[in-house]
Formats: structure tokens, C-alpha cells, sequence
């Protein structure tokens, strides 16, 4: 499915609290930020991760991911959920010559093929339907993107809030929680293999 050379990449999104103070006394709100991360399957380090307001979907933030690899480094397949089947992320993917390995919501019809995200999109849906989703997501490599889940879970383990008041802060104390990430993977990763 992937020449040698070509990373696969999954995206992941999830949220953290942060808090809104008022001036002069009141209750204090607690505000939902959104933080998107792409990783590199094979190293586990994030190589792309947004921050945004709650009002922000995940799907709007697929091109600005993929925006952060360099052009030079060729990508061999986007893994992420459902919620990043629209034209949009499919068109972003195909441009960077990778595979779209996202599967379609149950209710989706073909789309008219007139890009090549809408073609492999027709594609996927297609193989899907003729196999069935469990069997799609099995040969597909579908469930690679649980290590992106994974390196999610580890990014809310350095806390569930943030501490800075300022939205750029904020930004800043996410970076900083994604350079501890990768620093620490850059370290090593445990091998597991199965026994018996």
C-alpha cells in the first residue's frame, strides 16, 4: 500500500480546559480548547498539532496539518475517523499524493469524480460496501490510528488543564507539552511482543 520512504500519518483531535477569569470578582468559566495532532506512525512523534477555540472543527484543520510536513517529505497514507470524510480533507490528502484511509459515514453517497480526493473517496467507498466496514478497516490498515489515540491519551496525561490565562499562552504551553512528547519518544519506545 506504501512505497519505502513514505510516512503514514494519523490525525487526532481532543480538548483540554482552560479557565476565563473576570476583573473584578464573579464566577470563573471553564472553556473548552481543541488541540489537533498529526503523528508520524512509524516514530510516534507528533509532526503537526494545532490549537483552537472550541467552535473549530476537526475537519477544517486536516489542510493546516498537513500544511506543517515539509513538501519534500513524501507521505504514504492519512489515517483519521469519519468526522474527516469532506471533500475538503480528501482533495488536501490526494494533493499531497497520499492515501485516504478514512471511512465513510454509513449513510454516504459517490461523489461526482471530479478530483482526485473525490475518485479515491468513490474508491474507498466502493471496497467498503463490497467487503463490509470491519473487513475494510482490517486490510485497509484502519487501525493504525490508535496509536494517534494513544499519543492523545498521553498529551491530556501532562494535564487535563492548562494554566495559562491568554489564548496565545495557552497556544505556548501546548507547544511546549508537545516538545516534552516528543523528546521523550525521541528517547525510545518499549518493543512488545506477544508471548506464548
Amino acid at each position: 500500500m506504501k512505497a519505502s520512504g513514505q510516512r503514514r500519518v494519523s490525525k487526532q483531535s481532543g480538548g483540554l480546559f482552560a479557565r476565563r477569569w473576570r476583573k473584578h470578582g464573579g464566577t470563573k468559566r471553564r472553556v473548552w480548547r481543541k488541540i489537533h495532532i498529526g503523528i508520524d506512525e512509524k516514530s510516534l512523534e507528533i509532526r503537526a498539532a494545532e490549537f483552537t477555540t472550541s467552535e473549530i472543527g476537526d475537519a477544517p484543520m486536516l489542510p493546516e496539518l498537513l500544511d506543517q510536513i515539509p513538501l519534500g517529505q513524501e507521505i504514504g497514507s492519512v489515517t483519521a475517523d469519519g468526522a474527516f470524510d469532506p471533500r475538503k480533507c480528501h482533495d488536501a490528502i490526494a494533493a499531497r499524493g497520499a492515501a485516504a484511509i478514512i471511512p465513510p459515514r454509513k449513510n454516504a453517497k459517490p461523489w461526482k469524480p471530479d478530483t482526485a480526493g473525490a475518485v479515491a473517496r468513490n474508491e474507498i467507498l466502493r471496497t467498503s460496501k463490497r467487503v463490509g466496514r470491519t473487513i475494510w478497516r482490517r486490510w485497509s490498515g484502519y487501525h493504525h490510528r490508535s496509536r494517534a489515540e494513544t499519543k492523545m491519551h498521553c498529551v491530556k496525561l501532562l494535564g487535563q488543564r492548562l494554566s495559562a490565562r491568554d489564548f496565545d499562552r495557552q497556544v505556548a504551553e501546548f507547544q511546549v507539552r508537545v516538545a516534552v512528547l516528543n523528546s521523550s519518544t525521541a528517547l525510545g519506545t518499549p518493543i512488545t511482543e506477544v508471548a506464548g
